[in-house]
């Protein structure tokens, strides 16, 4: 129960739950009908010159938007929305003109596996929905400009989606210009003869098809063959993320294989340098920019080319060239594509029994441990602490630094994502390696010395491959090349330097940067997605729809989920939901050249492509001939000055979209930037991430959840239906049964004293523990702040307009500075603080004073924004204060009338001074010196320390 409903004589006119809800509501309506929080655009149908903040600065200020799931909000979810409304309140009254917008991130999985259990289309649930959030969101009193909300399934909305799709597929990365180019640019080069294509012939003795084929082979949005997480259970791909570390789908727990697909993907790796330099333009947290750029890994070093003994080259990716001396063999992944091509028909002559896997062919070495690899994740081929396992190709390659045969193994420590998809293996200089080689009886040459280890005897060049003397396993530190021919004695630096050039000299190799980073995989086996705006003719190449033919909307089907099979038939091929709606997927249309039959893609985009650009939608949301005004995007997200990234003024989510969202927003943005259609090279100029809120659960002795709220606590311990329980802290969900809504807050006390406590919990990116019983403190305060102004028996209001005494004077004043600077800084907590303070002082004066207690209405306003407005409409005020200016602290009143000084006496206070703040040192010294003379007892000082503001020192 909250206070207000605690007793029967609660006076006619107090701040109760009721009250609140009323005013609540009340406002709500106003500011709704009113438009009141609508940003005008310089330009277009959201333009609006009499608004009071046309022309003003502006700030645009984002929160990562919600995926509008069924179960609605929980108090932990709008921590981040009511921090960033506080704070765009606040700016608004400061003097910008605030653009505070939200939407729905609303295709997703969960709708499309309510519809595969219940039949109900996937459209149905969502704008259910959103329609719930929507509720929920005005109840908190949030900000929102409503004329820009969307939900990225509008089909007005992905159609621009599907267009900027249209502009990456239509594009191409030019390195020598270091941005994205029009397609068109790089075939009227083909055609000009400037640009060679790839097997030398010119242009024009290209057939059509192959000529399509050179240029998808240059796009950054292509489709290619690509190894993918393949769930037969689930009849679908699954990104890494959603695959457990055990090798199973985090949805189901179904096994998950490793398959070659053809599949969309974005060449987000051409723009690796990009965004790891680009991350010096941004106002980051350094622990996700350092997120970003151990994602994208980029790595400097060689490609080498080692000859296949018989035919063909496998080119690898190495940091450390250096070592090319101590490959003493290669390993590639199972999926490469030159496995099939290079397994002989018997093992060779003199191969160890330990290569083969107990197998009597290299064929069949190969096949079983290719399915073997296949069962198993990523997390599991590549944990450290695992047994390595592999089997010899039957393959020999040529070490082109010293002709050495060296033998080729397939190993699933090899992905084949990850740089070309080979290594060679220097095991006396990689852990992994020198694992790899004890189990296969395998050469260990040293290329490094260790400091203080001596070279092994023979001298630096002998090549013995022993170790150095006394030193154990791999060595990756640094050290002088030995066993390296005319690379001994070189730093490592030096000789990767020496090395890179000999390759280049030669034709074995060239230098290079590569990234951990891969190209992004971008479609799904699923219903309720954007479809692809693409169709493939009769050669099987895709080919781009007109942007008169978008949106491409998703067909009514009876089927929303994909085909699935036997959760262990790895070799299953996916059929999606989509390819069973034939009357779509099959299609005549006039693509310029006469009615064709044309086929569909039937994979749709994943969830992250409908994010990758809202930011920008919602600067000209119903703009249907263009997806952004240049003018208003340059408005709210342009560059304030050369080389500034521009961008959204303040991005507020939580720090587990450090990667993949925002890595791919910005990959999205950078095309759109080098293409010309934004001026902004980034999307979020800063981020802040937001803390947690979390909760405690309850188990029973058999380790069984019970319901939190029904949970009482007796002498330090928890009960639940008389039986004593155990408290846990985590996270809040519903399977920990601890979920406590903002509906049944606002409810038992008001959205305003929710609101409130949300933000007095602690510092908005601190994870803070959910307490209910604690809420009622954050309405006491907003009760107190009520009896300043309304008489809680007759209603009426009691303020007066004597002026204040000096000292409640000079604590207005240091209170306004310190507000200003907390919510400058997003310190919510500490800003609230402050206005207890000075609520406690203005409590105890027989007559508030308008002096004081209108500048205390307007800094509650970013906080208690209903309660605000209805306490300065009964001050007399008409409208609404969201323009009205925020208080001004008088700089007069901030200076204290006098100072104390502490005086010391060897390192001990004998005394204090009391002076005025501009009183000279030297009137300082002297006053603390005769404060101190007993103390001194005659003796003269040796030094006399005066430090300004805070003490004086005097030595003797």
């Amino acid at each position: 129960m909250s206070e207000s409903d605690t007793t029967a004589d609660v006076p006619p006119f107090r701040y109760t739950a009721a009250m609140a809800g009323d005013i609540e509501e009340r406002w709500q309506a106003y500011w709704a009908e009113n438009g009141t929080f609508h940003a005008p655009n310089p330009v277009g149908e959201l333009a609006d010159p009499e608004h009071p903040r046309a022309g003003a600065p502006k700030l645009h200020v984002q929160d990562m938007f919600p995926y509008p799931s069924g179960a609605g909000l929980h108090v932990g979810h709008p921590l981040g929305y009511i921090g960033t409304d506080c704070y765009t309140r606040y700016q608004r009254m400061a003097g910008f003109n605030v653009l505070h917008p939200m939407g729905f991130d609303a295709f997703g999985l969960p709708a499309e596996q309510y519809a595969v259990q219940t039949g109900t289309h996937p459209r149905t649930t969502t704008e259910a929905n959103i329609e719930r959030y929507t509720g929920q969101l005005r109840r908190l009193g949030l900000a929102y400009d409503e004329r820009r909300t969307f939900s990225t399934t509008d089909p007005g909305y992905y159609r621009w989606t599907q267009w900027i799709f249209l502009q990456i597929f239509n594009s191409w990365y030019d390195p020598a210009a270091r941005k994205a180019r029009p397609i068109d640019d790089l075939i009227a080069e083909f055609e000009a003869g400037t640009r060679a294509t790839p097997d030398g012939r010119a242009w024009s003795a290209l057939t059509g098809v192959e000529r399509r084929e050179v240029i998808n082979g240059f796009r950054l949005a292509y489709v290619s063959e690509a190894p993918v997480n393949w769930c037969p259970g689930l009849g679908t791909v699954l990104a890494n993320e959603e695959v457990t570390p055990d090798g199973r789908s985090e949805r189901g727990n179904y096994p998950v294989f490793q398959r070659s697909l053809k599949q969309w993907m974005m060449r987000i790796t051409a723009y690796g340098d990009r965004l790891v330099e680009d991350l010096d333009t941004l106002d980051w947290p350094e622990p996700v920019k350092l997120m970003q750029r151990n994602w994208i890994g980029r790595s400097t070093g060689a490609h080498v080319d080692f000859p296949l003994v018989g035919d063909g080259v496998v080119s690898v990716f190495t940091t450390r060239p250096d070592t090319l001396f101590g490959a003493t063999y290669m390993v590639l992944a199972p999926e490469h594509e030159l496995v099939a091509s290079i397994v002989p028909a018997a093992w060779p002559e003199g191969t160890h029994a330990a290569w083969t896997g107990g197998h009597a062919t290299p064929g069949e070495a190969v096949a079983a441990y290719r399915a073997a690899a296949a069962a198993k994740s990523e997390q599991e081929r590549t944990a450290d602490a695992k047994v390595k396992t592999g089997v010899f190709t039957g393959a020999y390659a040529v070490n082109p630094v010293n002709d050495a045969r060296i033998p080729v193994f397939i190993a699933d420590y090899v992905l084949a994502g990850y740089g070309t998809g080979a290594i060679m293996a220097v095991p006396g200089q990689d852990e992994r390696d020198w694992a790899f080689a004890e189990v296969f009886d395998l050469p260990i040459i040293r290329t490094v010395q260790p400091p203080g280890f001596s070279a092994p005897s023979g001298g630096a060049g002998a090549g013995s491959g022993t170790a150095p003397d006394g030193f154990e396993g791999a060595y990756t530190g640094e050290g002088p090349a030995i066993n390296s021919g005319f690379l001994n004695g070189l730093g490592i630096p030096e000789a990767k330097a020496a090395m890179i050039g000999w390759l280049e000299e030669r034709g074995h190799g060239r230098g290079a940067t590569t990234y951990r980073l891969r190209d992004w995989l971008f479609s799904r086996q699923r219903y309720w997605g954007e479809p692809f705006p693409i169709v493939y003719d009769e050669t099987g190449l895709p080919i781009a729809l007109p942007e008169s033919m978008l949106p491409v909307e998703l067909p009514e089907v009876d089927d929303f989920s994909p085909r699935t099979f036997d959760a262990d038939d790895a070799d299953s091929d996916p059929e999606t939901p989509l390819s069973r709606a034939k009357q779509w997927v099959e299609v005549e249309l006039d693509l310029g050249d006469g009615p064709k039959r044309y086929t569909r893609e039937t994979n749709t985009m994943p969830q992250w492509a409908g994010s990758c650009w809202y930011e920008l939608r919602y600067l000209d949301p119903h703009n249907d001939k263009i997806f952004v005004d240049p003018e208003n995007e340059a408005y709210w997200m342009g560059p304030r000055k050369p080389g500034d990234c521009g961008g959204v003024d303040l991005y507020v989510g939580g720090v587990e979209h450090a990667v993949l969202h925002l890595l791919y927003a910005r990959f999205w943005h950078k095309v759109l930037h080098d293409l010309g259609h934004v001026s902004s090279f980034e999307p979020f100029r800063k981020l802040f991430n937001q803390g947690y809120i979390q909760a405690y659960a309850f188990r029973d002795a058999r380790q069984v959840i019970v319901p939190a709220e029904e949970v009482v606590e007796r002498d330090g311990k928890y009960f639940y239906d008389g039986q004593e329980v155990f408290r846990e802290y985590g996270k809040m969900g519903k399977s920990l049964k601890n979920v406590v809504t903002p509906d049944e807050m606002c409810a038992e006390y008001g959205a305003d004293t929710f609101r409130v406590y949300e933000m007095a919990m602690g510092p908005l990116d601190v994870s803070r523990p959910w307490e209910t019983r604690a809420v009622v403190g954050s309405q006491r305060f907003l009760q107190r702040v009520w009896r300043l102004v309304v008489d809680e028996e007759t209603g009426a209001v009691r303020v007066g307009d004597e002026p204040l005494d000096t000292k409640t004077r000079r604590l207005l004043h240091r209170i306004i500075d310190g507000v200003r600077g907390d919510l400058d800084e997003l310190r919510f907590n500490t800003a609230i603080a402050k206005l207890i303070e000075l609520t406690n002082g203005l409590t105890p004066l027989p007559v508030a004073s308008r002096e004081a207690v209108e500048p205390l209405v307007l800094m509650m306003s970013p906080f208690a924004p209903h309660l605000a407005e209805e306490l300065w409409r009964r001050l007399g005020h008409d409208g609404t204060l969201a323009y009205a200016d925020f208080p001004q602290a008088d700089p007069a009143q901030l200076v204290a009338e006098s100072i104390t000084y502490p005086v010391q006496v060897n390192g001990k206070v004998r005394g204090r001074v009391e002076v005025a703040p501009d009183t000279a040192e030297a009137d300082v010294r002297a006053a603390a010196l005769a404060e101190v003379a007993e103390a001194l007892a005659g003796r003269e000082p040796k030094k006399v320390i005066v430090v300004p503001g805070r003490l004086v020192s005097v030595v003797v």
